[in-house]
């Protein structure tokens, strides 16, 4: 037993390398060819460059936290839903609630204060709360969401499939100017997207199989809330609205490099999570 669990476990952290390094190696490619060709875009391929920009740091992602999933992966068309609709309801709600109902470019930069509650109570607050509803009011009461950590993969696709829909809206908004260093955000962007929601998700399958109180799962949104504003506010001081990086500051770089270090603090956290309850399980038997 233990020496499968072991197979197990190294296959595991086979597949994570081999994602990171997937990643790593596509945000390279993007930056060498953006460097080399120096594209310009007309609408229309600006929209598919987008599109094709936000997607593949997200199906790698996914990929990552589906993989830790593997004594009792979860159907792939379910989760593939749960995506789906994290991208619909940041489309239909999410954009249009943040940017013309509550019109956070105009008053959103009036100071730090402004900004950090702002990013937190209304930015934060909407995409969190949209990611768990895109969870609560589908999957969750479903027989195959039957473990604790399902809630972790199931928010994770919301929160990717979120964060698609907001990378091309970047993209299209931008104008395509400098996709190298678009790319970065991008990339930077689904991870955070995937770790926060991952955060509520883990507080639903808690809530769900832990029998906890109704206010569990929202301190859970609220904690996710206030990471999200918090990154927000990080990596917004790397520009306001463009791809182009001419006159970046090393400031703004370091806002950037610490939003990707939450970011991927909390991933690592979630991860963790994942190991240990997976831990707990049975190692299926071999065919």
């Amino acid at each position: 037993m233990q020496e499968k669990r072991s197979r197990h476990d190294t296959s595991v952290w086979q597949a994570d390398l081999f994602s990171i390094a997937a990643l790593a190696l596509y945000v390279l490619v993007v930056v060498g060819l953006d460097r080399l060709l120096e594209p310009t875009f007309t609408t229309g391929s600006l929209l598919v460059t987008g599109i094709i920009l936000a997607l593949i740091p997200a199906f790698i992602w996914l990929a990552f936290f589906y993989r830790r999933d593997r004594l009792e992966p979860e159907p792939k068309g379910l989760v593939l839903q749960v995506f789906l609709l994290g991208g619909l309801l940041a489309a239909a709600v999410g954009l249009p609630v943040i940017d013309q109902v509550f019109e956070i470019d105009a008053w959103l930069n009036r100071g730090l204060a402004t900004q950090i509650l702002g990013a937190i109570l209304v930015v934060g607050a909407t995409h969190e709360f949209l990611k768990y509803a895109a969870v609560r009011f589908s999957v969750f009461g479903s027989r195959e969401f039957d473990e604790p950590v399902d809630g972790i993969i199931y928010g994770t696709a919301a929160g990717l499939g979120y964060a698609v829909v907001l990378n091309i809206a970047f993209v299209i908004d931008s104008g395509g100017v400098d996709l190298g260093t678009g790319v970065i955000r991008i990339t930077i962007t689904s991870l955070a997207h995937a770790s926060f929601a991952g955060v509520t998700g883990y507080f639903l399958g808690v809530e769900k199989f832990g029998k906890r109180p109704a206010w569990w799962t929202a301190l859970g949104v609220g904690l996710a809330a206030v990471l999200n504003g918090v990154f927000f506010t990080l990596r917004s001081s790397l520009s306001q609205g463009g791809l182009s990086s001419s006159g970046v500051s090393a400031y703004r770089w370091i806002g950037f490099v610490l939003a990707a270090l939450l970011a991927g603090v909390i991933t690592a956290v979630l991860s963790a999570a994942i190991k240990r309850q997976i831990a707990a399980e049975p190692v299926p038997e071999e065919a």
